[in-house]
């Protein structure tokens, strides 16, 4: 059995964890800097928790708040620039993917002064990142538990991920409880993002016993879920709000060991040309590769549809129905495309059979051309 894993993030969850808890961060230092988005972390009232816990533990704190959905690497630096003015021991993000992946980088920034925005991606620096604490507050991302963080490069606009030991949260509070104020929009995009983590681990060529056992555990919770706003259009109530919540971070710990194949890696561009969300961005490059899994991955595949309860076909269908994918791309945005991939591509070679970058601009005019 291949059971090679490192996953060193403290997981603490469950309801108020996070006020049951708020000693921990008393541990942390004597002054934080709280990263946010928009008013979702207010509204959620992970916010307030948040201060409460840190003002039971005389800690002082400001604010940032400008961090937008798919982070700009600008607004990072200037984040951890605030950061080291204000004497920040360490980085509490609230919210989903976006936040959530700023503050690793934030605390980045904050220990490096040198460090330009653009410099994060050449991954060389030499002061330890701040520590990181991050509160979970949607249903998708599983960046509480991943050494992962994915920016918008500010120069270019294009999406880039970074990687590494330095991107793990020291202690992540997991409490579903914050995600019963998400939109329905929000709440299908990120459990297709939960779905996506959990597939692409389950059939890359990275994957090992232990991913698999917790895409399969995803897989399982994420059905219900899934099925609900397939058939009733409508928000989940408490205990499935809970479900899928804890489904993301098993889709999150899978992740962590394989990293994704192409969805992501090609959702990016829906995204970043058409502003689609993360989540259904990715879900829309989901059927043609659970197709070609399929053909490569027999077994493998008719486990998954054995635990989804439905044949490929109707799983395909269900994914492209719940992403709701209506775009047509330009003969410029084609040749565009057509020079960004140069094989290999990281998270191509995860996929099952011979996925290269000719393939994967066959396949964006195969749907969207």
């Amino acid at each position: 059995m291949n059971l090679n894993s490192y996953m060193p993030v403290r997981i603490i969850s469950g309801k108020d964890c996070l006020k049951e808890n708020y000693k921990i961060l008393a541990d942390m230092g004597k002054k934080c800097l709280i990263v946010t988005g928009g008013n979702s972390a207010k509204k959620c009232g992970a916010l307030n928790d948040a201060i409460e816990a840190l003002e039971k533990c005389s800690v002082s704190y400001c604010i940032f708040d400008g961090i937008t959905e798919n982070p700009q690497t600008a607004d990072c630096h200037a984040a951890g620039c605030t950061a080291r003015e204000n004497n920040a021991d360490f980085i509490l993000g609230i919210g989903g993917g976006s936040p959530l992946d700023a503050s690793k980088a934030i605390a980045i920034y904050a220990a490096n002064p040198e460090l330009t925005p653009a410099d994060i991606y050449l991954r060389k620096y030499d002061n330890k990142p701040l520590p990181v604490v991050l509160v979970g507050t949607t249903s998708g991302t599983g960046s509480e538990v991943t050494g992962v963080a994915v920016l918008t490069d500010s120069s270019v606009g294009l999406k880039k991920s970074i990687s590494g030991h330095d991107c793990y949260s020291v202690v992540s509070f997991c409490d579903y409880c914050y995600t019963k104020t998400m939109p329905y929009s929000v709440t299908v995009s990120t459990a297709l993002d939960a779905f996506a983590h959990a597939v692409e681990a389950y059939f890359s060529s990275t994957a090992n016993d232990i991913s698999d056992v917790y895409a399969e555990k995803a897989f399982s919770m994420l059905r219900t879920g899934l099925l609900h706003f397939y058939n009733n259009k409508s928000l989940p109530d408490e205990a499935l709000r809970e479900e899928l919540y804890n489904a993301s971070i098993f889709a999150g710990l899978c992740l962590n060991i394989t990293g994704t194949c192409f969805p992501h890696t090609m959702g990016y561009i829906l995204t970043e040309d058409f502003g689609i969300a993360h989540g259904r961005a990715c879900a829309a490059f989901i059927p043609e590769f659970i197709r070609i899994s399929a053909e490569n991955m027999t077994c493998k595949a008719q486990k998954l549809f054995d635990i989804m309860s439905m044949d490929c076909d109707a799983l395909c269908n269900l994914i492209e129905t719940l992403s709701d994918i209506n775009i047509k791309i330009t003969p410029e945005q084609m040749a565009k495309y057509e020079n960004r991939w140069t094989d290999p591509v990281k998270n191509f070679s995860r996929t099952p059979g011979n996925f290269t970058s000719d393939t994967a601009v066959n396949l964006l005019k195969k749907l969207y051309f």
